[in-house]
C-alpha cells in the first residue's frame, strides 16, 4: 500500500500523509501531520503565514508542541479517571519556534475540487496539552462523516501556551506590533488564514469552516467571535462551543505588564532581552496564570457585555433587532441534501464576506464541568471557605443570597462543604457565563442553538469536565466489561481491532528535547470507574453507543451548514443514554437558571467569577 500524497499546486510541494489505523476500502482515511502553518521570528513576537516547503514534505509524523511541563498527563487524561495502562505514552518533542504545526484528517480521494466543510479543533488545558493528543485523533469523526454521507475534514494544531503564549506588558511595546501579547490567540488566528489560503489542494472549502473546542480552546473561540477582526474579516464560518471556561476579569496591558515584572524579578532579570534569552525549560513553570490579554486591539471594545446577564447592559446594547439578509439566513438555516462521498455544498460566502456580528453557534456544557477543580476545592473547610465568599462579595445580603442558594454556612460538615462549592464553582465559572453569552449572542443574528451534556463518563459515574470528548472523538478505550461495537458499523468495528497510536506516536530526535507523558496519581474517589459493591460500568454499551452517534452526527451536520436540531428547543445528551430536543424549560432544573437570577445577577459578572476563581484555586498554602 502507498503512502498518500497531496499534491498541492499553489505551494509547490508533495505532502506525503498516513493511512489512519482506521482506514478500509469503503471508508478510505488519510492523515497528514505536522505541517507547519506558521513561524515565529523571536520569543514575544506575533507569527507569521509559513508557505515555503521544499518539494516533499514528510507529514508522516506528528510536529512538536509547544513547551510545558513535562511529565504530567492532559487534564482530559486525569479527568477521565482512566487507568495508567489505558492511557497511550505518546512522546513528541517539544520546541518553541517550531510548535506551530498542524494535522488534517480527510476521507482519501480528495482534489481541489472536492470542498468538504472543515472542522478545526481548538484544544483546551490552559498552559499544557497539545493538538495531537491521542484523545483529539480525527480518524473516527471523519469515518463517522463518511458513513452518514456528509464526509468532512477535521483539523488539529498546536498554538503557543503559557508565558510563550500569553505575556503580555508595556515592555513588549518594542515588537513593534499595535498588539501587545496574545500570541496564543493570534496564532490560531494565524492558522485560520494558512487554511483559508491552502485547505483547498487538500480538498477542503476556505468558505466552509467550523471552530471547535472545549475548555480554555472553547473560551479561545468565544474571544475570536468577539474580536475586532470577526468584524471586519471573519475566517470561519460556524462555532461549536464546549464547557466554555470563561474568564470576564482579564487583565489589561498595564496589569499584565506588572505581573510580568515580577515574573522577572523573580528570576533576577531587568530586560526583555534577557528574559528572552533564558532556556524555555525553565519559563514552563510560570505560564499557569497567563492567558488572554484585553490590549484594547484584539477584542472588540463592548466584548464584556456579550459575559453578562441581560439586564447589565440593556440600556446601551447597540445591535438589538438586527435584520439578518437572506442569504446569510440561509446560511444559518439551509438544509444541505448529502452527495457523494468527494463532493460537498459550498457556501457562497468567501473570507471577506460581512457576516450578522456572531456566526451561528453551537453552545453548551456538562452537568459537573466543576470536576476540573476538584482537588484544590477538596481543601476548603467551612469556615475558610464562608470568610472567603464574604471577603469577596463585601455585602451581607448578597452574601446571604450564595450561603442560602448553595447551602453554604460556617456549621457545614467540612467532609460536605466540597460538594457545594463544587456546585457554586460550577455555575460561576462555567454554567451561568455559557448561559449569559449565549442569550447575548441569539441577538446578534446568526442564530444559537443550546445542548446540555449530562452523559456520565464511561469511566465514572458523573458527567465531568471533557467526559463529552470521550464520546464525540471515540478514541478513549472503555472499561473492559463494556464494549463500542454497533451492528453494522464497518468503522466501529474496525476501530476496536486497530493499532490506533502506531509508531509516529513514540519517535524520538537526540538532536531536539522530548516531553513524555507520564501517569500521575490521582486519589479522586469520585473518578472510580466501578461501584464497589457489584463492578458494574457506570455506561452500559447501547448508552454509550447512542450517545457517542447522536453527538457525532449532529456536529457533522452543523458543519454542513444544517440546523442540528430546532433552535427554540434545547438538545440534551444523558444521562443513561438519553438523547434528543426537550424544552427550554428543562434549564430550571438541570441548569439552576432561576437560582442565578437571584444569586448571582445582584453581584454582577465580575464578583460572580472572581469567587468562582479564587474558590476554584483553593484555599491558600499555610507554611
Amino acid at each position: 500500500m502507498f503512502d498518500p500524497e497531496v499534491q498541492h499546486m499553489v505551494l509547490e510541494t508533495v505532502f506525503r500523509g498516513v493511512e489512519h489505523p482506521l482506514s478500509t476500502l469503503n471508508t478510505p482515511i488519510h492523515q497528514y501531520r505536522g505541517i507547519k502553518y506558521a513561524s515565529i521570528p523571536a520569543r514575544f513576537r506575533q507569527s507569521k503565514v509559513f508557505a515555503s516547503y521544499p518539494p516533499l514534505v514528510d507529514a508522516s509524523r506528528y510536529g512538536p508542541i509547544c513547551p510545558q511541563v513535562k511529565n504530567m498527563n492532559s487534564f482530559e487524561e486525569t479527568l477521565f479517571g482512566l487507568n495508567d495502562d489505558d492511557i497511550p505514552k505518546q512522546i513528541l518533542k517539544q520546541n518553541e519556534f517550531e510548535c506551530l504545526n498542524l494535522n488534517i484528517t480527510c476521507p482519501g480521494g480528495l482534489s481541489s475540487q472536492s470542498r468538504l466543510p472543515v472542522m478545526v479543533w481548538v484544544h483546551g488545558g490552559d498552559d499544557r496539552g497539545h493538538g495531537s493528543n491521542w484523545v483529539y485523533d480525527g480518524g473516527a469523526l471523519v469515518g463517522k462523516s463518511i458513513l452518514v454521507g456528509k464526509p468532512m475534514i477535521l483539523v488539529t494544531f498546536n498554538f503557543r501556551l503559557g508565558l510563550f503564549g500569553f505575556a503580555a506588558g508595556p515592555q513588549l511595546r518594542e515588537d513593534g506590533h499595535e498588539s501587545i501579547g496574545n500570541f496564543g490567540l493570534r496564532d490560531q488566528r494565524t492558522l485560520l488564514e494558512w487554511l483559508h489560503n491552502y485547505i483547498a489542494d487538500f480538498g477542503g472549502d476556505p468558505t466552509n469552516i467550523t471552530l471547535f473546542g472545549e475548555s480554555s480552546g472553547a473560551f479561545d473561540i468565544v474571544c475570536h467571535l468577539l474580536s475586532t477582526l470577526n468584524e471586519t474579516r471573519p475566517l470561519f464560518h460556524r462555532a461549536i462551543v464546549q464547557s466554555a471556561v470563561f474568564e470576564y476579569n482579564v487583565p489589561d496591558v498595564a496589569a499584565a505588564g506588572c505581573q510580568l515584572s515580577r515574573l522577572m524579578s523573580t528570576m533576577h532579570l531587568s530586560t526583555i532581552s534577557q528574559l528572552r534569552a533564558i532556556d524555555a525549560d525553565q519559563l514552563v513553570k510560570f505560564g499557569r496564570s497567563l492567558r488572554v490579554v484585553d490590549d484594547g486591539v484584539f477584542l472588540r471594545h463592548d466584548w464584556k457585555d456579550f459575559l453578562s446577564p441581560e439586564d447589565a447592559h440593556k440600556n446601551h446594547h447597540h445591535s438589538l433587532n438586527l435584520v439578518v439578509p437572506k442569504a446569510l439566513s440561509a446560511l444559518r438555516s439551509h438544509t444541505h441534501t448529502p452527495k457523494p462521498t468527494g463532493s460537498a455544498p459550498s457556501s457562497s460566502s468567501t473570507p471577506g464576506l460581512r457576516l450578522p456580528l456572531f456566526q451561528p453557534l453551537l453552545i453548551g456544557d456538562c452537568a459537573s464541568d466543576s470536576m476540573l477543580w476538584s482537588t484544590p476545592i477538596s481543601y476548603w473547610t467551612s469556615v475558610a471557605a464562608v470568610r472567603r465568599i464574604k471577603a469577596v462579595c463585601q455585602s451581607l445580603s448578597k452574601t446571604n443570597t450564595i450561603f442560602h442558594t448553595y447551602d453554604i454556612s460556617s456549621y457545614t460538615d467540612d467532609q460536605e462543604i466540597a460538594e457545594h462549592i463544587l456546585e457554586l464553582v460550577n455555575d460561576a465559572r462555567i454554567a451561568w457565563p455559557t448561559d449569559c453569552f449565549a442569550h447575548n449572542a441569539r441577538r446578534e443574528g446568526g442564530g444559537v442553538w443550546r445542548y446540555v451534556f449530562d452523559q456520565e463518563g464511561p469511566w465514572s459515574c458523573i458527567p465531568h469536565h471533557a467526559a463529552d470528548l470521550m464520546y464525540l472523538f471515540d478514541n478513549v478505550p472503555l472499561p473492559e466489561s463494556s464494549t463500542r461495537s454497533i451492528a453494522g458499523s464497518s468503522i466501529q468495528d474496525n476501530l476496536a481491532e486497530a493499532d490506533m497510536f502506531p509508531e509516529s506516536f513514540s519517535f524520538e530526535d537526540d538532536d531536539e528535547e522530548d516531553i513524555k507523558y507520564s501517569p500521575i496519581v490521582r486519589d479522586d474517589d469520585a473518578m472510580s470507574s466501578e461501584d464497589d459493591g457489584w463492578g458494574v460500568p457506570s455506561v452500559a454499551s447501547w448508552s454509550y453507543s447512542r450517545v457517542r452517534d447522536t453527538m457525532q452526527e449532529q456536529w457533522i451536520a452543523f458543519a454542513y451548514g444544517e440546523a442540528p436540531f430546532n433552535e427554540d428547543k434545547v438538545f440534551v445528551f444523558g444521562p443513561e443514554g438519553e438523547t434528543g430536543e426537550r424544552s427550554q424549560s428543562i434549564f430550571e432544573g438541570r441548569r439552576r437558571r432561576t437560582l442565578w437570577k437571584k444569586a448571582f445577577e445582584p453581584l454582577g459578572m465580575q464578583v460572580v467569577h472572581k469567587m468562582g476563581v479564587e474558590l476554584s484555586r483553593g484555599p491558600p498554602l499555610r507554611n
